[in-house]
């Protein structure tokens, strides 16, 4: 009996704020996934080693979490004033499946140094030294993304010593801007209210802000689920209860959203909406052991990403908590004391965060202009990926 050997595509291992991806340009994968569809998924699935019911990504690049079950595949932009086409697809670790539906924002601090790298961006756009502005679409959401990256004698500059928390190393720093990062047609608020009354079978009836910035996101206090807010991962992702609750939370919020239609179309969209509670600020030991003080935050954040607590904090939720954060009377709002504010430092499992937002009232309804933070990106391997090549067998 004969196999299909194995297939080798240039793709590029990267780093991006607290996760991992495969990054590939787009007209460096196979015809028959340079398009969408079931091949490109396959293809993804089988980089990454999913679905893997052993949950420890043995046979693929992935790392058997939602932060490194990641890929992107970039392309040189034809839409007038961007660079770069940057499209996102969150794997599934224990599921055939490929979520397209949001964005990642940890990934995109890798996104201009990839694009810098591979050709993606003109020559002229791109100083001797100094900071290359790169204008990135990004093709999930339909959103700008600008990230300023560090240029050193022509080259893109990795190393450096700024610090992020959930990052061992430090490195160069990124700064990324969101701009107008509401969700679709630019309602940030589905329902039309700052807080709405979410009631979950089993659970009950819980406070809850729902916002589309970033990535649609649900927040709910912390308190009303049975949490201080300075939970780390230990403490949730090894109760199956707890996270079965969280999913509930999650399911009821996205019909609530209009995202669904129905509960039973959560576990087709897993990606989104993230859901998380928050708490005003309280001393907490990160995961690392470093003492967060509640003097050094405005408020405390724990979000759940594919089924888990997430280690750090999603870039995306991120830009959602910068947001809602940055409007008096939403959950988030008033877990940081309440009132206008131009940014927040927010703790999460590994440290803390600082995020800063441009929200303003147009025509009776709150919009978001931008919002802006600092991640770093680093390449960690280089080459081919390997895969079989029966893989893209119709």
């Amino acid at each position: 009996m004969s196999f299909a050997p194995q297939i080798k595509i240039p793709a590029t291992y990267m780093r991006g704020g607290t996760s991992k991806g495969v990054f590939f340009k787009l007209s460096d994968l196979p015809e028959a996934a340079q398009q969408p569809g079931e091949i490109r998924d396959a293809l993804l699935l089988r980089v990454i080693g999913s679905p893997d019911p052993y949950g420890k990504h043995t046979d693929g690049m992935g790392g058997a979490t939602s932060s490194t079950s990641k890929t992107v595949i970039l392309s040189k932009s034809e839409r007038p004033g961007f660079d770069v086409d940057y499209l996102f697809g969150q794997v599934a670790i224990d599921k055939p499946f490929v979520d397209w539906s949001g964005n990642c924002g940890n990934l995109t601090a890798a996104v201009g140094a990839f694009a810098i790298t591979n050709g993606l961006v003109e020559r002229d756009a791109i100083p001797q030294n100094g900071v290359a502005v790169i204008r990135i679409w990004q093709q999930n959401i339909g959103k700008a993304i600008t990230a300023k990256i560090p240029i050193t004698d022509g080259q893109v500059q990795e190393t450096g010593d700024f610090e992020l928390d959930g990052v061992t190393f430090p490195a160069a720093e990124v700064e990324v801007a969101f701009l107008d990062p509401a969700d679709g047609d630019g309602a940030m608020f589905p329902t039309g209210n700052l807080i709405d009354e979410l009631t979950i079978p089993g659970i009950g009836t819980l406070q809850a802000t729902l916002i589309n910035a970033g990535i649609p996101t649900i927040f709910v206090n912390a308190q009303d689920i049975g949490y201080t807010g300075i939970e780390l991962q230990t403490d949730i992702n090894n109760d199956t209860e707890a996270l079965a609750r969280l999913e509930a939370i999650r399911a009821y919020g996205a019909v609530k959203m209009g995202l669904i239609s129905d509960i039973g179309e959560a576990i087709t969209r897993q990606h989104t909406p993230k859901v998380a509670f928050v708490s005003p600020p309280a001393d907490y030991a990160a995961s690392s052991g470093k003492k967060i003080s509640a003097l050094s935050i405005d408020l405390n954040v724990r979000a759940v990403s594919m089924g888990k607590l997430h280690h750090a904090m999603m870039g995306t939720a991120a830009v959602a908590i910068g947001t809602a954060a940055t409007i008096p009377g939403t959950l988030v709002n008033l877990a940081a004391g309440g009132g206008e504010r131009s940014h927040v430092v927010f703790g999460h499992p590994s440290g803390t965060l600082k995020v800063g937002a441009q929200a303003e009232m147009q025509k009776g309804e709150w919009t978001v202009t931008k919002v802006v933070m600092s991640r770093s990106a680093r390449v960690l391997m280089e080459g081919r990926v390997c895969i079989p090549g029966d893989v893209l067998e119709p």
